[in-house]
């Protein structure tokens, strides 16, 4: 049973690793930009949505237009969010390797 000990051991440092992680991850910022600055958002790592900006001028435009950029802005921070966080992810629990689970 030496082996279970020691998969106990890598699941509690997988597990710190992941609580550290969490907290790096609240505190990336992520800033994502469409037509040319005129809507911004920032996004932390754990995908929560923290700024949106809006030029004036840009809200002048055509409604549908303003509506579809906005959008588009949304889901490429939540795309950017979703990748960055997918790799740090893949650094903490990569090393670790559960015989028969892989």
């Amino acid at each position: 049973m030496a082996g279970l000990g020691k998969l106990v051991k890598q699941a509690e440092k997988m597990k710190r690793g992941i609580e550290a992680l969490q907290t790096q991850l609240e505190a990336k910022e992520i800033d994502v930009s469409a037509a040319g600055g005129a809507v911004k958002i920032k996004v932390n790592g754990g995908g929560k949505f923290l700024a949106l900006t809006l030029d004036p001028e840009f809200l002048k435009d055509d409604a549908k237009v303003v509506s579809e950029t906005v959008l588009a802005a949304f889901q490429e921070a939540a795309k950017q969010s979703k990748e960055y966080n997918e790799a740090e992810m893949q650094k903490v629990t990569g090393a670790f390797q559960m015989p028969g689970l892989f």
